[in-house]
């Protein structure tokens, strides 16, 4: 794996929304890059490979969203969720789940990962190309820390979830070993 240093410049096609904008959907494209989400900002990012996916609504979202308030207390001003799905299905699937203080950042296109080095085919499943899973502490645009799933290749047979849940996250801000972590974590920092 490439061993970057800062996250990707890339532009991210979202949704916000508008009161001006009539009718029943009043949301209007806007463009966020890097920076607008980064700079300045101590953000935990943990990606996955999908919306709506069982282990992905199940727990790895839900428990982000739960601990906010204990990352908060951490220095953390932003947690993020990004996947390779569009701003309709990431805002239909935060609906969905309740989310409220996890921010739902859509990689349509799948830029940001494929530049983190993230992207994989899951082909297999029907999904095409997608985001491995894991997370990252980022401070003002520098990647600090990755937690990257085990056996990061296309159309794995399984979904690892093991390193970049939010509590290995929490425990690593908190300087804690995480009690799931049993061997060695992969990671783009050593």
């Amino acid at each position: 794996m490439t061993v970057m240093q800062n996250v990707p410049e890339v532009v991210f096609k979202t949704r916000v929304r508008d009161e001006s904008v009539d009718g029943p959907n009043p949301f209007r494209w806007q463009d966020r890059t890097t920076s607008d989400i980064f700079k300045g900002k101590k953000v935990v990012l943990f990606s996955l490979p999908g919306a709506f996916t069982p282990t992905c609504s199940s727990n790895h979202l839900p428990r982000y969203e739960e601990l906010f308030e204990d990352f908060k207390k951490q220095g953390v001003d932003e947690i993020v969720c990004l996947s390779v799905n569009d701003a309709f299905v990431m805002f239909q699937w935060g609906k969905q789940i309740g989310a409220k203080n996890v921010f739902l950042l859509p990689d349509g296109n799948g830029e940001f990962t494929r530049k983190m080095g993230m992207l994989v085919n899951k082909d297999n499943l029907g999904f095409g190309l997608r985001s491995w899973r894991y997370s990252m502490l980022v401070d003002d645009c520098k990647i600090e820390k990755v937690f990257v799933e085990p056996g990061f290749c296309d159309n794995a047979g399984d979904d690892p979830f093991e390193v970049s849940d939010a509590d290995t996250m929490l425990a690593y801000l908190k300087g804690e070993k995480p009690q799931g972590v049993s061997k060695p974590v992969k990671d783009f920092l050593g």
